[in-house]
């Protein structure tokens, strides 16, 4: 099995997600190859290589950030082919800002999930019978706060990284049943 996950990270956190995410993967899957990169890494051809797609990104003003949404725009490619067709997807975001509803996090997860299902993909989320949910699981995927009370970026809990490493061996779990049906 071939898994990529991709992220843009801004203070590390998200960074430290994708890295727990694969944690979970290669718990379940140690035979698994593991492609972790930034945004900015990624290409095209890595998309096209993996059996199981991880998109992670801080919210930005209520969305995702730039980078992330630079390198989505450019597999539009990808889909005009169908290339990513029947791949399995999973994602992930942090967010801080100011008050407790996460500044946007689920309408970043959903526009995430968008994608995935444009191409073709069989989107994943995050079942609450799962480790990590009630600490930073929502249905569309984790979702991990990491700013304080002032809007200042705070450390990622240790109960959100359970919830990566848990989600992470989710969606290989599903993407293995599918392969295997």
């Amino acid at each position: 099995m071939h898994i990529l996950i991709s992220f843009h990270s801004d203070y590390g956190h998200t960074e430290n997600m994708a890295t727990a995410i694969a944690a979970g993967c290669q718990a379940s899957f140690p035979d698994a190859a593991l492609h972790i990169l930034t945004a900015e890494q990624t290409q095209l051809s890595d998309f096209e290589r993996a059996d199981v797609i991880f998109l992670g990104t801080p919210v930005h003003m209520g969305s995702m950030a730039w980078g992330m949404k630079k390198l989505l725009d450019s597999t539009s490619k990808l889909w005009m082919e169908d290339l990513l067709e029947g791949k399995v997807g999973g994602v992930f975001a942090c967010s801080g800002g100011l008050g407790g509803a996460g500044g946007g996090i689920e309408q970043t997860l959903i526009s995430l999930h968008s994608l995935l299902l444009e191409h073709g993909m069989i989107a994943v989320g995050f079942p609450k019978s799962l480790l990590g949910y009630a600490d930073a699981g929502i249905q569309w995927g984790v979702a991990a706060r990491t700013g304080n009370h002032e809007g200042m970026p705070q450390t990622i809990s240790d109960a959100a990284l359970t919830a990566c490493r848990s989600y992470g061996a989710h969606v290989c779990r599903v993407a293995h049943k599918l392969r295997h049906a």
